[in-house]
């Protein structure tokens, strides 16, 4: 039930996630604000290249504007809604006369409506972006409780019932002025964003989180420098701001793999057409599951119970999860101008741990480990029985050189760390889950991973599988 008339934006968004939690309010606070820093990045990226005399898009905001840059303040037209009683700027039209439009405290293109006294939406910061390349939701919500949460969304269908519940307000307050905003609204076309568009966004996001947090506040929200060791404090939002991300990243890739499968049904392409259509069904693959992982690192840290609620270990034959993950390496390999073998004993045992979540898991460290390796390396995979346990090593061989001499080993690639479970490779500008939290994934699904440098090899990965009981007696 809705707490009011009118659906309130945290209500929209929250009918449309799983779940979205109440946190502390300096931590959602943190979250809305290293948001913004991100979204303007991203609208100055976005139209970088455009005139900034055309109106390139329409923010919808509260409680006040958000974004400070000038090439912003020109390219974008704002609505402001506010609470304030008897605000005599709340009845300015949409489209502002030339006289109005000079008042000082008024950007050129913005313009104020009234929200009624009772309305929920009172207690919340909202942010509305329309443009031709995307539209993006965002909404800090403050609860009875005190407590405070921060949600997002890029699904236009989402983007669009937050209008519809805005709108609606636009009708009981302002009803004549409705029609030409709404016209505005319709301008910028729902559609799924390019998944690039998102991608980008959360390489900003995670730039700003890994930013001093002095950096990342708005204009609009100053920090008084008395308490700066609060704002310093690790509030570990990261955690929460990549589940989310996840999610949102995921679902238009998903989208678009869908609709590039239904046109690979199709007798009536081009060979070529059909050929790129494979390229973006893998691509799209790859990162649908790459989220998938970062979901799930992010879901054990803020749930610890999820190991044993949800993660089923059973009883599994290896040997069927690696002739489907095999190809998909070397595949990776070739790509990266590297060689890949794999050692397998001659009959594999039952291991128990969770069939695709290992597939998911091994495929991610196989990406994060090829990727860390020169051009021209060779990686060998070797697949052992370690006791009660099966033993899966990776290591780089060295390289083979004239007169039989071996290539020194590559300097291990410089990583830095992007809060509390990523990592980011400078020379490779690859993000990636840390060692620490791909561990805890292997922890998940039963098994172990170990991490060794070797001053001959680089660095060694060797994980190790549960073996199921009757598989311990056959091999004893």
């Amino acid at each position: 039930m809705y707490e009011w008339i009118l659906p309130s934006l945290s209500e929209v968004l929250a009918e449309s996630q799983s779940s979205v939690a109440e946190c502390i309010p300096a931590k959602a606070e943190r979250q809305w604000c290293v948001s913004l820093a991100a979204t303007e990045r991203l609208l100055l990226n976005t139209l970088a290249t455009t005139s900034p005399d055309v109106t390139q898009g329409l923010v919808l905001a509260a409680p006040a504007p958000l974004f400070s840059q000038p090439k912003l303040t020109q390219s974008l037209q704002t609505v402001t809604f506010t609470a304030k009683p008897f605000n005599p700027l709340a009845l300015m039209p949409f489209h502002m006369p030339p006289a109005i439009a000079t008042v000082e405290e008024i950007a050129p293109q913005e313009s104020i409506l009234p929200l009624l006294p009772d309305d929920p939406l009172r207690w919340e910061q909202f942010c509305l972006v329309f443009t031709d390349k995307f539209r993006l939701v965002l909404v800090l919500a403050e609860h009875r409780s005190g407590k405070k949460e921060f949600s997002f969304s890029f699904e236009p269908e989402v983007v669009q019932q937050a209008w519809r519940a805005l709108g609606a307000r636009v009708i009981l307050t302002n009803s004549e002025f409705y029609a030409d905003l709404d016209e505005q609204v319709q301008k910028y076309s729902p559609v799924a964003p390019d998944y690039r568009i998102v991608m980008q966004f959360s390489q900003l996001l995670l730039q700003e989180l890994t930013a001093p947090a002095a950096d990342t506040v708005t204009p609009n929200h100053p920090v008084t420098p008395e308490p700066h060791h609060v704002i310093t404090a690790p509030l570990r939002p990261d955690v929460e701001l990549l589940q989310a991300f996840a999610h949102e990243v995921r679902t238009p890739l998903t989208t678009i793999r869908t609709m590039t499968r239904l046109l690979l049904k199709r007798r009536d392409l081009p060979a070529n057409v059909l050929s790129r259509l494979e390229v973006i069904d893998h691509e799209c693959t790859e990162q649908i599951d790459r989220m998938e992982l970062l979901f799930k690192a992010a879901e054990l840290e803020t749930c610890p119970t999820v190991k044993s609620s949800s993660t089923q270990l059973t009883p599994m034959c290896l040997d069927q999860v690696l002739q489907q993950s095999v190809p998909r390496w070397q595949q990776a390999a070739k790509r990266r101008n590297l060689t890949l073998d794999v050692v397998l004993p001659q009959h594999l045992p039952t291991v128990v741990s969770n069939p695709t979540m290992l597939d998911q898991v091994l495929t991610g460290l196989m990406e994060n480990f090829t990727r860390s390796l020169p051009p021209g390396s060779h990686i060998q995979v070797q697949v052992i029985p370690a006791g009660d346990q099966l033993k899966l090593q990776l290591s780089p061989q060295p390289q083979c050189l004239d007169a039989g001499k071996t290539d020194i080993p590559a300097t291990p690639p410089i990583r830095k760390a992007l809060g509390q479970l990523l990592m980011f490779q400078p020379e490779t500008g690859t993000i990636s889950l840390n060692i620490a939290a791909t561990k805890h994934l292997f922890q998940a699904i039963g098994g172990k991973l170990i991490v060794r440098q070797r001053p001959q090899y680089g660095e060694v990965l060797t994980i190790f599988l549960p073996l199921e009981v009757s598989s311990k007696h056959k091999l004893a």
